[in-house]
């Protein structure tokens, strides 16, 4: 077979190709609905959801969709709007006034077609009276930083927020309105994924107060006011449809391992401490490596979800390096073990890496290079050893986002590098 990295790459393209627009909206896009219709959308994906939109229903449409700073894609007559990602920006916040504007002079007979995917949280963001987008960026500063799950982190946001929560269906109403969407979150609920624009909120101000004070993120007694003050929308969410999971990503990755005589064994969507995770990963892998595993090598464990980073230093990283650099340690440059860790959105965290590649000789590589590994560590400094060790995975913005995309191959024989 190939070697190692490129058998890994190989299922890394086939996990982001299962989730990209052109290939997973055809199946489950209704049929164009009469009347008036906008579209409005945000996140990572919402360009090329549109331009497939625009594809797929020949009539032309109009509208507008938020995406992060690259993630533009030309339609022929959906607006196009970058913002910042993942901590807000004042264009985001005038951009999606406009959104919410135009969604309020929908009337009974039209249709509010919403494209979400990752990333909209931020970029979709119109803050409650009461907020500031200083107060904004501070709170999702912090809570970025804290090693907070994407499902507290969307609970504090929608309320702060005018827009999510259901609140922008809720400006629509009495037209109808469709979503459709490509999620980024375990368990795939549509509340969450880009803090659920058009469905209602169904936490409460006391979820939204505890996560607050667990991660010890002070907030303005002005934010206070209005996380308490708030009320959830009542709404019709209409008509909901999930496009593509991570439990896509995996099946179309196990494919191409199959096919290339690799047994895959999918450990599903996990989330948790990076660190941890790793740990319990290599054990797995040395295992199997071993004959004691629940499947004999040649194989390939998957997994998907969000693992989460407490960051306590000042290095450049985000949570698939910090997972790679702790299985890196964990495996201990075992001759058998190879493993990828990126996002499928093609960027982890602030950097322009998808992720990081780990084999045998990273570690190596890394003390030949003169590099403190466990001092990196402590550092959250991941990106640094990983671009000294040729083991940063490059694959530019996907324009699409099902999170992250872990795969570990343990071969009978030592593989190649």
């Amino acid at each position: 077979m190939a070697e190692a990295r490129q058998f890994l790459l190989s299922l890394l393209d086939a996990a982001i190709a299962s989730a990209t627009p052109q290939n997973c909206m055809p199946a489950w896009t209704p049929s164009q609905p009469d009347g008036r219709v906008l579209v409005v959308g945000a996140g990572k994906a919402a360009a090329s959801m549109a331009a497939e939109l625009e594809r797929l229903w020949a009539t032309p449409l109009s509208g507008r969709v938020i995406v992060p700073y690259g993630y533009a894609v030309a339609c022929r007559s959906i607006d196009v709007i970058e913002a910042a990602h993942p901590v807000p920006d004042a264009n985001g916040i005038a951009e999606s006034r406009k959104i919410l504007d135009a969604a309020s002079s929908l009337g009974a007979g039209d249709t509010l077609v919403c494209l979400i995917s990752g990333g909209g949280s931020s970029l979709l963001c119109v803050p409650e009276d009461g907020v500031t987008l200083a107060d904004k960026q501070s709170i999702t500063s912090s809570l970025l930083r804290s090693g907070a799950t994407i499902h507290e982190m969307n609970i504090v946001r929608k309320k702060l927020s005018a827009i999510k929560g259901g609140k922008l269906a809720a400006a629509a109403a009495p037209a109808s309105v469709i979503s459709l969407i490509i999620s980024d979150v375990s368990g795939n609920d549509a509340s969450m994924v880009a803090s659920g624009p058009g469905i209602a909120d169904t936490s409460s101000a006391s979820e939204a107060l505890e996560i607050l004070q667990r991660f010890n993120i002070v907030i303005p007694d002005s934010v206070h006011s209005v996380i308490t003050q708030g009320s959830s929308v009542q709404i019709d969410e209409g008509d909901v449809r999930i496009l593509a999971t991570s439990d896509d990503a995996l099946l179309a990755a196990a494919a191409i391992a199959s096919e290339q005589g690799i047994a895959p064994y999918s450990l599903g969507d996990l989330s948790g401490d990076a660190r941890q995770l790793a740990q319990q990963h290599a054990m797995l892998a040395k295992a199997i490596a071993a004959g004691e595993g629940p499947l004999p090598p040649p194989c390939v464990l998957l997994s998907g979800g969000e693992t989460t980073v407490n960051v306590l230093g000042k290095g450049r990283g985000g949570r698939n390096g910090e997972y790679a650099l702790a299985l890196a340690l964990a495996l201990d440059g075992h001759p058998s073990i190879h493993a990828i860790s990126c996002d499928t959105d093609g960027i982890d965290g602030l950097c322009e890496n998808a992720g990081c590649y780990v084999s045998p000789q990273t570690l190596r590589r890394a003390e030949a290079a003169g590099i403190d590994v466990l001092a990196m560590q402590r550092d959250n400094n991941s990106y640094a050893i990983f671009d000294a060790t040729d083991g940063l995975v490059l694959t530019g913005a996907t324009f699409t986002n099902v999170n992250d995309f872990r795969a570990i191959f343990i071969s009978e024989q030592p593989a190649g590098t």
